[in-house]
């Protein structure tokens, strides 16, 4: 569909009527906060309440609201939110009680476009001309022909079809010659721009979708001397079949452009960057992440986190936006792209690159959350595609930069042929049709789907044809479920040089019966570990089938003391496992030296297909306290062996513990940050020989305080030992307590029998109770006739008393007890 400028101009701008991001933003005399408050409250009345101006919902995000107010070196907001909160317990009702979440924006930097880093010296010989198959260039003239493709670069843009590398292009040719060119399919471009002027994309370019965050204007334009890699991006997709430069992959589907890389940005602008117009754009191309400098560490915050959740719940009508993440280039500076909170992400298909012989390049990075690969730059080419200006091409295009919309586009034919296309659909079929590359490596390793997976290509490339065709049949997969561990403890010293300390989690059927799961997709591993130079740690996750994911690797430039805090690394190389059984952790400390660390505590999470769909919920929001104030589960550890491929160690100990409320099911409990083991959110356990084992080879270990005996057992048997001797003391205190509570009942019921001695009557005590008033009765002050009690004749007087209605009955009775008292003593 084609949009003129000043159309563009107008639907841009009604389209984002109401929203947050249109009003204009001054930082330098107004700060800006985000609030997700409850569905009952009024955002005027919390924008009242504390004295700011509301600026609207920010974006399609519900229940989350942009405000202004005056500059302020302080946090206002927060502040009378936890002043509010500290007041709580006074009893009033408040506004501010309807806030869940704050946070103030600040302007940042913008995450950074994987340009080609520079190879290493000597790595690629001169460039020279190889020979094309003669064959191979007939076919080319032939589908030429056929398609109508008369684009002057086409014969150069191998990664389309290549002659001289047979089978090294993502096969698409025939996709195109069956009629599937991407249409009815939007791919926004998050980016630095997009030149909707470019003759080459101004036919597909779709205005509704695009917008410029930087400069707050509908149209995305380059406006930056090196605003050009969103344009070069955007024409590997959608570049048009025409007279100008080449094609796109999805030749006839529709370009966004979204510019958010070309000035300082905050988290709510990214945020709603990343849901723009959500119902029309259904694939985000992002080839852009922290630094690949092999030690950065960086994830999106709650907000933009928020975003990403509610965009994959609600986008394209519940079927759920797609996000394509370009893996990283830092490999050669040893970095991982499970350092990077973006590329990790459950809702990301990360995609790495190979060069046009189909080898790993120089740059792309390795790691557990990579996906596929597809065709980028390397062995002495790159990417050719559209550039900055009307008629402009350009030659070296690459990087994993290069990667991410080449799947994007490839992604988009499948949604022509199958719209109805879930974002976990779109990964399943990614990794189903994907072909495995470079198989003389060695490290590619068997699946339990019977699939082969490495860290280096993810499940294999990508073949257009091959998931164009699974994408006809693909039967939906059931809603997403979850389950999450326990937080476990582990507070021990990381052992250095080639041992590793070990950690297990012992999963049970019932554990995920109970969570609704029936097979696993993604896994992700939340930990905390103190370390003095954290590039020097690894970590290896080993699934109860055997499968290894390394989920972080050292790093020879990162010299950061920040450990990991409460940091998430994912693997997608236990997809389609069951989750039943021990999984293991490995942490390594590779380096002897004098930097120690302290592994602290982890928790997994299980990611996966619904067993009962109709069971299935939402994943609730992120918040920014996801992670604290948790309780403790213990698991013990051992040290174990490690290899290039680590054998699966013997563990013995397994932490087990009960799955969480489910009413929170997405709320691990966490442990506090002590040295103890105790045990209070669950249980260790040792079974049958390796218990035995463990016990004979080691003195027993004991989480009691040093006064109490450990009965030379293990920790286990302590556990139980004075677990029965609290029941016992539980029991008997219970056992008193009722029969205290018969008794006081008793004494209720029946007041006179509460006093061992009658009390005085009123007439006797007075002037005996320290000047207190006459009648004047306090249990604890009272005085008592020792004698009372002394005669039946008595007790009948005291009962007529008691039980006379009138003043007058009482004088006569009273009367009555006076000549009683002369007679005996005249006696």
């Amino acid at each position: 569909m084609k949009i003129t400028p000043i159309v563009g101009l107008v639907v841009g701008s009604l389209a984002g009527l109401g929203t947050a991001f249109l009003q204009p933003r001054d930082f330098s005399s107004n700060d800006y906060y985000v609030l997700h408050i409850d569905r009952d409250v009024h955002p005027d009345h919390v924008a009242s309440r504390l004295g700011l101006r509301n600026e609207g919902q920010l974006g399609e995000l519900p229940h989350h609201y942009v405000f202004r107010a005056t500059r302020d070196e302080h946090d206002v907001v927060r502040r009378a939110v936890q002043d509010r909160r500290r007041k709580r317990s006074l009893g009033d009702l408040d506004v501010l009680d309807g806030v869940k979440f704050s946070q103030k924006q600040k302007l940042r930097a913008p995450m950074k476009k994987r340009v080609i880093p520079p190879p290493p010296a000597g790595l690629y010989p001169a460039k020279r001309a190889d020979t094309a198959d003669a064959n191979a260039l007939l076919r080319q003239k032939s589908v030429m022909e056929t398609l109508g493709i008369s684009d002057p670069i086409f014969n150069e843009q191998w990664h389309l079809f290549n002659p001289v590398q047979l089978g090294h292009d993502v096969n698409v040719t025939d996709v195109w010659l069956f009629g599937v060119t991407g249409k009815n399919a939007t791919v926004a471009i998050v980016d630095d721009g997009l030149d909707m002027d470019s003759n080459d994309l101004k036919p597909n370019y779709y205005a509704l979708g695009s917008y410029d965050f930087n400069d707050k204007r509908p149209e995305p334009k380059p406006t930056l001397s090196d605003d050009r890699h969103g344009t070069r991006c955007a024409g590997e997709v959608s570049a048009a079949r025409n007279d100008v430069c080449g094609v796109g992959v999805a030749y006839d589907s529709q370009i966004a452009g979204i510019r958010i890389l070309s000035a300082l940005i905050s988290d709510d602008d990214e945020a709603e960057a990343m849901m723009y117009d959500f119902q029309h754009n259904q694939i985000y191309s992002c080839s852009w992440g922290p630094p690949d400098d092999g030690k950065s560490m960086d994830a999106p915050g709650v907000v933009i986190k928020a975003a990403m959740l509610n965009s994959v719940q609600k986008g394209r009508d519940g079927l759920g936006s797609i996000y394509v993440f370009a893996s990283g280039n830092g490999a050669a500076q040893e970095d991982n792209c499970n350092f990077d909170g973006y590329t990790n992400s459950i809702y990301s298909i990360t995609v790495g690159a190979i060069d046009r012989k189909g080898v790993h390049p120089y740059y792309s990075e390795h790691c557990s959350a990579q996906l596929v690969v597809t065709y980028s730059s390397g062995s002495g080419d790159a990417i050719h595609t559209t550039d900055v200006g009307e008629n402009q091409c350009y030659s070296g295009h690459g990087g994993t930069s290069a990667a991410a919309p080449l799947a994007a586009g490839i992604f988009a034919l499948a949604l022509e042929v199958r719209p109805d296309l879930s974002w976990r659909d779109m990964q399943y079929i990614a990794l189903e049709s994907a072909v495995p590359v470079d198989l003389d490596t060695g490290e590619w390793q068997p699946t339990t789907k019977g699939k082969q997976f490495s860290h280096t290509f993810g499940y294999g490339k990508i073949d257009s044809w091959a998931l164009v065709e699974t994408a006809r049949t693909w039967k939906n997969v059931k809603p997403q479920a979850w389950f999450y561990s326990p937080w476990l403890h582990v507070h021990k010293e990381i052992p250095q040089g080639d041992q590793g300390l070990s950690v297990n989690f012992e999963v049970t059927e019932d554990m995920l019966k109970e969570a609704n799961l029936e097979r696993l997709e993604h896994v992700t591993v939340t930990m905390n570990v103190e370390h003095d130079r954290r590039g020097e740690l690894s970590v290896d996750l080993i699934s109860p089938d055997k499968v290894i994911s390394y989920i972080a690797t050292t790093r020879k430039h990162d010299e950061s003391k920040e450990g990991y805090d409460d940091w998430t690394f994912m693997s997608v190389a236990h997809w389609g496992e069951s989750g039943v059984g021990k999984w293991t952790l490995i942490v390594r400390d590779s380096t002897v030296n004098d930097n120690n660390g302290t592994f602290v505590d982890w928790h997994l999470k299980l990611w996966g297909e619904a067993i009962d769909a109709s069971k299935a919920t939402l994943l609730p929001m992120p918040t920014e306290h996801d992670d604290d104030d948790h309780d403790v589960t213990t698991t013990t550890t051992l040290t174990a062996s490690t290899t290039s491929l680590p054998p699966i160690p013997d563990a013995t100990n397994t932490g087990v513990a009960t799955t969480l409320p489910s009413d929170h099911p997405e709320r691990p409990i966490k442990p506090s940050n002590t040295p103890s083991n105790t045990a209070t959110g669950g249980a260790t356990s040792e079974t049958g020989t390796e218990a035995a084992e463990h016990e004979a080879t080691s003195a027993p270990s004991s989480w009691l305080p040093s006064f109490l005996p450990t009965f030379n057992v293990s920790s286990a048997t302590q556990a139980w030992i004075y677990g029965a001797l609290g029941l016992i003391l539980a029991f008997c205190c219970g056992l008193g307590g009722w029969l205290w509570y018969v008794r006081r009942k008793r004494l209720r019921n029946n007041p006179h029998d509460a006093y061992e001695f009658e009390p005085l009557n009123e007439d006797e005590t007075e002037g005996l109770n320290g000047g207190g008033e006459k009648g004047q009765r306090r249990r604890g002050g009272e005085l008592y006739d020792a004698f009372a009690g002394g005669s039946d004749d008595d007790d009948d007087d005291h009962r007529s008393l008691v039980s006379a209605e009138s003043d007058d009955e009482r004088e006569v009775v009273r009367e009555k007890q006076k000549q009683s008292s002369r007679l005996m003593g005249d006696q």
